[in-house]
């Protein structure tokens, strides 16, 4: 598969994907914003923003399990590479620097999750 076949590309409040939908797939953001946002009903809270060289749908990549929450084009011409599971587990056993990435990246997201959670346990 050509690299262009693993690119997308998306306008401002394009869904990527949605919270509770199954994919095997990690996205690394070329161009442009994505939006990491909870939907409840009409209500969006959006959780991160990421920008070029970041990446999201790691979790699902990982354990296939279903999507967290729903990425969103926050700028035009959004521009995200696809990266599927079994290439996914070639980096990552090719690239130990890749490996290493994901792994720092996932130790982050937890610690700023678990700060959030622990502040509203805090403060009732």
């Amino acid at each position: 598969m050509t690299i262009e076949k693993c690119i997308n590309e998306f306008d401002v409040d394009d869904v990527i994907f949605e919270e509770g939908s199954t994919g095997r797939e990690l996205f690394v953001v070329l161009d442009g914003q994505v939006d990491i946002a909870k939907i409840n009903g009409g209500n969006k809270t959006v959780i991160v923003s990421l920008g070029k060289g970041e990446f999201f749908g790691e979790m699902a990549v990982i354990d296939g399990s279903s999507r967290s929450a729903t990425a969103i084009a926050a700028a035009p011409h959004t521009r995200v590479m696809r990266i599927n599971h079994a290439r996914f587990v070639y980096l990552v056993s090719q690239q130990p620097a890749f490996a290493l990435m994901i792994m720092d990246a996932l130790s982050k997201r937890l610690r700023a999750s678990n700060a959030v959670v622990y502040r509203a346990a805090a403060n009732p």
